[in-house]
């Protein structure tokens, strides 16, 4: 695989990370609710739960999930239902109102709260699976292993890791916006609609 094919895959896998999708929002939620580090360590999740996703589907096993469609469904069903959870829990927080001054809260608590919601929304998504399974072997030469297969992975869990540290970033410097109440309440219905969208689209696809 040459430089420039690898830079190919980059671009091409940059695009798919600005997408807004299941984890903008999840990302979003954690960071509006809980402060900047929830909202790291939800980006982490997300990265961590990519690269399981990318080496699994290296290894076959992605095939595997795909191929055995009661596994396939019941992750597709569990990923729509965890979805639609965060979602009704953002619309009631928007519908109540009561907001408590927000912080960026340091303890482990917060952090495992955040890495949970991230890694669990993104491991229940078995489209992600299918990216790697159908994306990867397009950019790669005959005769090339499973090394390289690994190296794209990882490289497209860590761009969207860096774009959702980016993400967390922005929401942290306009907190002062975000701290407003009727900011809070748009901001929890708009993300509570989306995760509830996105569950809603990912259980009734037919791939």
């Amino acid at each position: 695989m040459s430089w420039q094919t690898y830079g190919t895959f980059l671009t091409f896998a940059l695009v798919v990370v600005l997408i807004p999708g299941p984890d903008f929002a999840v990302v979003t939620g954690n960071t509006v609710s809980g402060g900047r580090r929830r909202g790291v360590w939800c980006a982490l999740g997300v990265a961590t739960s990519n690269a399981v996703q990318g080496a699994a589907a290296v290894a076959g096993l992605g095939a595997l999930v795909v191929r055995a469609q009661p596994v396939f469904h019941i992750i597709k069903w569990a990923g729509a239902a965890y979805l639609a959870y965060l979602g009704v829990q953002a619309l009631r927080s928007a519908l109540r109102g009561h907001y408590a001054p927000m912080t960026d809260p340091g303890g482990k608590a917060a952090a495992r709260h955040g890495w949970r919601q991230g890694f669990l929304s993104n491991i229940t998504n078995p489209k992600v699976l299918m990216f790697y399974l159908a994306l990867l072997p397009q950019f790669l030469t005959p005769g090339a292993g499973a090394p390289l297969l690994l190296i794209l992975a990882l490289s497209h869990a860590a761009l969207s890791a860096a774009y959702l540290l980016f993400l967390t970033a922005i929401l942290h410097q306009a907190r002062r916006l975000l701290e407003r109440r009727p900011v809070r309440r748009a901001l929890d219905a708009v993300t509570g609609l989306a995760m509830i969208a996105f569950g809603a689209r990912l259980a009734t696809d037919r791939t």
